[in-house]
């Protein structure tokens, strides 16, 4: 037992400096999408990261920037390989856009350095536009500096259709896109660091449940992103719901859940390279108990895949996940239960060479940002348990990243 401990620390040393240099050469290079597989420089590409929403409001501060470099280096080390993160921060405290077209240079540069930290320590990133939410601005804000214009607007999903709060945001993608990094002086859209842009954080238009008004919006702002840039991936940001049209009926009232958006028609449009989803069943099915919300994850990961394959022909990424312990934080039973199965159903999936290409969870923190945590965060020093499960998945990923040192018998050894 000894022996065979020792023997697979080595082979998983071999593989995460491989890994790291495999990233390391590849970082001249744009992740593309062949087939249901992302790529890149021809050879295959499995995600395998987090979510930290917070990276640019903390680089922007000179005295909390540390933390940026820091969580980034943290999640090198553990294997991991993307990070989302958003790209936008609209109005309100310290803001990215202060109000539309003017922005804070300060906050800009916050951004410059979360691109230069990342490509530094291997991570690509996933760059969220706007926000779906209040939080940072969002939807909202950008409808209420329209009425400040002399619109007359009522609901915050005036966003999708109004012109003048359209041209907003297609202002606000272009600015983001012709950036021209102040610290590496490599313009966003052509920087391979970056993997993919988002279109918003879990778009919704409850005001019209039939979708159409969502997926003119998409097909409108994915042409307007595409024609600046032909480099980067792009995604809708959905959480996964069917919505009333569906093809698919899926997880009863859950697949179904109609927020206005459609995950098969919505992912169709030309100029989406790959489909997302989000999974939380401690909120969606609340009053489950533990074993049905952990069906609940292979069945919702899953079913997405089999769709992916079989409508979409395109990727899919599991952009957020994650599960807020009824008992001890990170450390509960039923969190350590999740993340094992959420990693066992991803792995399955990625060694079968199915559409779904990996998984982010929501989300990291470093142990002095108590201030940011939302009861799912992830602190590894702090949660032994899930810590030693990202690892175990990240050597697995690793492996399939590099083909050439295919661990043998790795996925057995580590209990998938």
């Amino acid at each position: 037992m000894v022996i065979n401990r020792v023997v697979c620390g080595v082979l998983w040393v071999v593989a995460l400096v491989a890994s790291l240099m495999e990233r390391g050469g590849a970082s001249d290079h744009f992740v593309k999408v062949n087939g249901t597989r992302f790529v890149v420089n021809g050879g295959p590409f499995y995600a395998n990261g987090f979510n930290a929403y917070w990276l640019m409001s903390k680089a922007s501060k000179p005295e909390e920037m540390d933390k940026v470099t820091r969580v980034l280096r943290q999640a090198s080390a553990y294997g991991m390989t993307v990070v989302r993160t958003w790209a936008f921060s609209d109005g309100g405290y310290r803001p990215l856009q202060a109000s539309p077209g003017f922005y804070n240079e300060e906050t800009f540069k916050g951004l410059d350095f979360v691109i230069s930290e990342a490509n530094k320590y291997g991570l690509r990133l996933i760059l969220s536009l706007v926000n779906n939410f209040k939080a940072f601005g969002g939807k909202s804000q950008y409808v209420e500096w329209a009425i400040e214009r002399g619109e007359n607007l009522t609901s915050e999903d005036d966003f999708y259709t109004n012109d003048l709060v359209r041209e907003f945001y297609k202002n606000h993608v272009k600015t983001i896109l012709l950036r021209k990094n102040s610290k590496t002086g490599v313009i966003y859209k052509d920087d391979p660091t970056i993997m993919a842009w988002e279109l918003m954080n879990e778009g919704r238009c409850k005001s019209d449940l039939s979708g159409r008004t969502m997926q003119a919006w998409i097909e409108e702002m994915a042409g307007h992103v595409k024609a600046i840039d032909g480099n980067h991936l792009l995604e809708v940001g959905l959480e996964g719901f069917f919505g009333q049209d569906g093809e698919v009926d899926q997880l009863d009232s859950i697949g179904s859940m109609n927020v206005g958006t459609d995950f098969i028609a919505n992912n169709q449009i030309q100029g989406i390279d790959f489909a997302t989803i989000h999974v939380y069943p401690d909120q969606w099915i609340s009053r489950s108990d533990d074993s049905t919300q952990l069906n609940f994850v292979a069945e919702w990961i899953y079913s997405h895949a089999q769709v992916a394959d079989e409508f979409l022909k395109k990727p899919l990424l599991v952009t957020e996940f994650g599960k807020a312990s009824r008992y001890s934080g990170c450390n509960g039973a039923d969190t350590v239960a999740f993340f094992r199965k959420a990693y066992s159903v991803l792995y399955r999936l990625v060694r079968a060479r199915s559409s779904c290409s990996g998984g982010l969870f929501w989300q990291l923190l470093l142990p002095e940002m108590d201030n940011l945590s939302d009861g799912y965060q992830i602190i590894l020093t702090e949660c032994p348990r899930v810590a030693n499960i990202i690892s175990q998945h990240s050597r697995l990923i690793s492996s399939l990243n590099n083909p050439g040192l295919q661990l043998v018998n790795l996925d057995r050894a580590l209990g998938y």
